[in-house]
């Protein structure tokens, strides 16, 4: 998959053999409505006999337009998307620099600029797709700019069991722990990338060594908890429980900067330190509580493992 980084205004120009199909819009979590506009895409260049592209953005628009940086997270970071689209077959992925600039251009600007100068001959875009200043452009306005200079697909909203998928629905199961819903309208689990870095080591001395993980506070994560996790390490998926919040049993100092997030892995004695690890999100087992004993932790760590280990 060949990416292109744009900011505006940009002079890419591409090949003779890059004329494609593209689908356009943020995508974040890459979840069935989204899979359902790129499926879309797909078959119509393979139908057409052109390249399969993907149109998305950097960062996400609420960021520049609502200058709430430290208040959005993302369901899947770049570099998961940028797998997730390969993985798919897509040919071309143009990311737009999104900035106040790209915001305020005008509809037939920027269709002109993104779409027409790009040599996209199929654009396919949700329901609820807009674009341009104040997001004045929709899907009722996109063909009278193209000029018939390329076609439209528009693809309708996908719902699953009488409601819309949408990333929002998937954030709320999240806030829910219902990290297993979340999974089947994601069509995989939540995942994490995070680094390994050292922490109490309370969990070795209570028979439960854990891997304490560095991750950008920007990816969205579940409600805080005790979850059965899958790790992947170096390539092997692992199976092991995590732990999302405070140590409430040994630190009563709740803030929400310092959310921690702590996987034990089972069967598993190597050196993980400085190890750069990705982990899903498999199932809530418990909320997080604050224990009278270190003994009544164990007590309770043991019956995680126990319920989490029947799970697999």
């Amino acid at each position: 998959m060949k990416i292109v980084e744009l900011t505006y205004p940009h002079d890419y120009r591409p090949d003779v053999d890059e004329e494609a199909v593209c689908a356009i819009g943020f995508f974040d979590g890459i979840h069935k409505g989204h899979q359902h506009v790129l499926q879309t895409a797909k078959d119509t260049a393979e139908r057409l006999n052109k390249k399969l592209a993907v149109m998305t953005f950097t960062p996400h628009p609420l960021e520049i337009l609502t200058n709430k940086k430290s208040n959005i997270t993302y369901l899947t970071t770049f570099e998961q998307k940028k797998n997730i689209l390969a993985d798919f077959g897509v040919d071309l992925l143009y990311l737009i620099h999104f900035d106040l600039t790209v915001a305020q251009l005008e509809p037939q600007t920027f269709i002109d600029h993104y779409i027409v100068d790009l040599n996209i001959t199929q654009l396919v875009c949700g329901f609820d797709f807009t674009y341009g200043h104040r997001g004045a452009g929709n899907v009722h306005t996109i063909l009278n700019h193209s000029k018939e200079r390329f076609g439209l697909t528009v693809v309708e909203k996908f719902n699953e069991e009488n409601q819309k998928v949408s990333s929002t629905r998937i954030r709320q199961l999240l806030a829910e722990g219902k990290v297993d819903q979340a999974k089947t309208l994601l069509t995989r689990p939540l995942m994490t990338n995070g680094k390994v870095i050292h922490g109490h080591k309370r969990g070795g001395e209570m028979g439960y060594p854990t891997a304490n993980l560095a991750v950008d506070p920007a990816q969205a994560l579940p409600r805080l908890g005790v979850y059965y996790v899958t790790v992947d390490v170096d390539g092997e998926r692992l199976h092991g429980m995590a732990s999302l919040g405070y140590n409430p049993t040994f630190d009563d100092s709740y803030d929400k900067n310092k959310i921690k997030i702590e996987v034990h892995l089972f069967d598993f004695n190597n050196d993980l330190y400085n190890k750069s690890v990705t982990v899903y999100w498999e199932k809530f087992i418990r909320p997080e509580y604050k224990f009278d004993s270190v003994d009544g932790l164990i007590k309770q760590l043991k019956q995680d493992e126990r319920e989490i280990r029947h799970l697999f």
